[in-house]
């Protein structure tokens, strides 16, 4: 795991304005800095994250917002690893990752998630739309088996800024 951790991930290649997400933003100093690989043969994804101390529901567990972060950005960077793989590049080709966000997340809690133990997500990754991408993800803590997810994940438009607001 560790040698796959310090590969190129989809994430360190997002332009700095959409860099700050707090589950896979790389300069969120408090967030999550979830990174997402390709995994095995390039037909599905990985993420792999070790919860803080901070990050349980009660004592001995995972906090399942933690788990819903989890999935989403999950979801999200696999989306963006298939968009930059299908226009013809690698993670480390460093070229600006496309950025997607969240249309839609369900997530199913299968079992309480041990707290200490590592989250590994694994995504399936299917294209429903040339902007829209269906990633159903599988969520172990360790060997254990505890979530199953589906993120439906749309490209942001180029003009997308998310530091302006509407009034």
């Amino acid at each position: 795991m560790n040698s796959k951790k310090k590969m190129a991930a989809i994430q360190d290649y997002y332009p700095d304005d959409f860099a700050h997400c707090y589950g896979c933003g790389r300069l969120n100093e408090n967030g999550m800095k979830l990174r997402t690989f390709w995994h095995e043969d390039e037909s599905s994804t990985v993420t792999w994250y070790e919860p803080r101390d901070n990050q349980i529901a009660i004592p001995g567990f995972v906090y399942g917002g933690l788990l819903a972060s989890f999935v989403d950005c999950h979801g999200t960077g696999s989306a963006a690893l298939m968009k930059h793989k299908m226009n013809g590049f690698m993670p480390d080709d460093g070229e600006d990752a496309p950025r997607f966000v969240t249309a839609s997340l369900h997530l199913d809690y299968l079992k309480p998630t041990p707290h200490g133990e590592t989250l590994k997500a694994i995504g399936s990754v299917e294209e429903i739309h040339p902007k829209k991408f269906k990633v159903t993800v599988t969520v172990y803590a360790g060997t254990l088996h505890v979530v199953n997810g589906e993120v439906v994940a749309v490209q942001a438009p180029s003009s997308f800024d998310p530091t302006q607001t509407k009034s």
